[in-house]
């Protein structure tokens, strides 16, 4: 067998640079900070002690959203909330399994992992990767990585419960540092989250919000799902190229060899790059008869103007059921590809089989399940105090306040956009409190809606992967433990921060460069100035 030949970089520490130095420096402040759980849980105290503070201080600003608005306080102000008074502590003791249940990601990975354990338990999973890599050149594999996670944005959460934990099994059976191809998907999946080929459900939502705020200058203006279209389409090739090279020149460099006696145990064995046995490609397969099977259904209910799964209103296929519902197809894929290669390759004969391997998927999520308790805790008390919507309108308004009118103000606005992200993860939540700001604001000066929210976007996702706000921070950590079992969140974010760091940077450029130096339109019909 000849492995993959991996260039000496991926075995050896990195030499140290200067900016190598940085990212030790950011590792090692990071690290100082407790574990993850203990993290989170001094984090949402910390919220609760603050929040009584900027209640007693009175710290309140003016809510940009129209009089009447849903949310919209009678006197127009956005106040401090305490969470330190009677009212406050009663909400704590009431809302605190409301709270962790009802946490988005939660439900997501408990049901999308019931799928993905038979698929691995099965064998299908390990038989799949070592048929990708084997052969593979490591740098095709690494764009190939970043690439598929852009894509999966249109379906939001399979990159992040499926692609990440792959990415590092890929680079473990390439004989490379797993963490590093976790790396690579994550820049993908979040880093790069607004880019796509194709419209994702976020496009229309984030064009609603759009919408509204720019009505409060010209009533009649629409902006269109696909008004970013042309641009996020592009910007696909730019961030897969980016994160690419991030990846390949400083991140996996920066991590140097994998050393095996910190995983947890659970990964890979070492047979993990031996041939494909006969029974492991018929399993193959009928894993494949069964996900063209899959696909096949899928389209059933989606294509056809009768398909069940559309919008039981208008029709529409975006805005339906079959993606609102997709982490039930991500269970009935797995399951289904799971369980034809466990039958023909001998390792599932019963439904016990099935069990079992549901079983132990869900076993080994324990540590996640813990910190999303006080992670849901941390992020419900944040928006319970107003913390996050009075963060945005202070950032909205110094970027005001500049008086800044040129194109280049969308570098500041970029920026300012980056950095409400950090605390506020939500790209629609940011949007509806900071678009009634930033959208009516660029407008007067002579700038388009549709090319104002292609903007948003890039300081929106940019940022994703650095900040433990983002609902999906921990499942990330927890899967990254797997492999390194005294993982910390300075790692972590040292880790990521190149992709942020070069991404913002490059990105803005490139917006910069489509939008007002060869004068292209960001999606179909989208002006990039207004003229009222």
């Amino acid at each position: 067998m000849t492995e993959n030949p991996i260039p000496p970089y991926e075995h050896e520490r990195a030499k140290k640079n200067a900016f190598s130095r940085f990212l030790d420096g950011v590792e090692w402040l990071g690290n100082l900070l407790p574990h993850p759980v203990t993290l989170f849980a001094l984090l949402a105290l910390g919220i609760v002690l603050l929040s009584g503070l900027f209640a007693w201080l009175g710290v309140a600003v003016v809510d940009p959203r129209p009089a009447g608005a849903n949310g919209v306080a009678a006197d127009g102000m956005i106040r401090a909330v305490s969470l330190m008074d009677g009212d406050g502590v009663r909400r704590i003791f009431t809302g605190m399994v409301d709270n962790f249940t009802g946490f988005a990601p939660l439900g997501v990975v408990l049901v999308a992992m019931l799928g993905v354990g038979v698929a691995e338990h099965s064998g299908m999973l390990s038989a799949a990767v070592r048929s990708l890599v084997l052969g593979a050149p490591p740098k095709l594999v690494t764009v190939a990585i970043v690439f598929a996670g852009i894509i999966s944005n249109t379906a939001s959460e399979v990159g992040y419960v499926v692609l990440i934990p792959l990415g590092g099994a890929i680079y473990y059976a390439l004989g490379r540092h797993p963490l590093a191809g976790m790396a690579a998907a994550f820049a993908g999946v979040s880093g790069g989250y607004s880019a796509n080929l194709l419209i994702g459900t976020v496009d229309p939502l984030l064009a609603g919000i759009t919408e509204e705020a720019a009505q409060l200058i010209a009533p009649q203006y629409t902006v269109l799902a696909t008004a970013n279209w042309y641009f996020m389409f592009v910007s696909t090739f730019l961030i897969t190229a980016i994160g690419s090279w991030v990846s390949l020149k400083i991140v996996e460099p920066q991590l140097g060899s994998y050393d095996k006696s910190n995983s947890d145990g659970t990964i890979l064995d070492d047979h993990n790059m031996e041939p494909l046995t006969d029974k492991e490609r018929k399993g193959l397969k009928w894993a494949g008869i069964a996900f063209v099977g899959v696909l096949g259904l899928m389209a059933l209910t989606l294509v056809p103007e009768w398909g069940i799964l559309r919008n039981p209103e208008d029709g529409d296929r975006m805005d339906s059921p079959f993606f609102d519902g997709f982490v039930m197809w991500i269970f009935i894929f797995f399951i289904a590809i799971g369980y034809a290669y466990g039958r023909a390759a001998g390792t599932m004969k019963t439904d016990r089989d099935i069990i079992d391997a549901m079983a132990k998927a869900l076993s080994s999520l324990g540590l996640y399940i813990v910190l999303v308790f006080f992670a849901a805790q941390f992020v419900a008390f944040f928006g319970w105090t107003n913390l996050g919507a009075i963060t945005a309108v202070t950032g909205a308004q110094f970027l005001v306040d500049t008086g800044m009118t040129g194109p280049t103000v969308f570098f500041a606005f970029i920026l300012i956009c980056a950095i409400i992200n950090l605390s506020l993860g939500s790209a629609s939540a940011q949007w509806a409190v900071t678009a009634p700001i930033f959208v009516p604001m660029l407008m007067l000066i002579g700038y388009a809606p549709e090319a104002i929210q292609a903007a948003y976007r890039i300081g929106d996702s940019t940022t994703n992967i650095i900040t433990p706000m983002m609902s999906y921070f921990g499942l990330i950590l927890a899967w990254a433990t797997r492999y390194q079992k005294d993982l910390g969140v300075g790692t972590l974010i040292a880790m990521m921060l190149p992709y942020t760091l070069f991404f913002l940077t490059f990105w803005s450029v490139f917006f910069y460069l489509w939008t007002f130096v060869f004068g292209l339109p960001v999606g179909p019909g989208s002006p990039t100035f207004y003229t009222p």
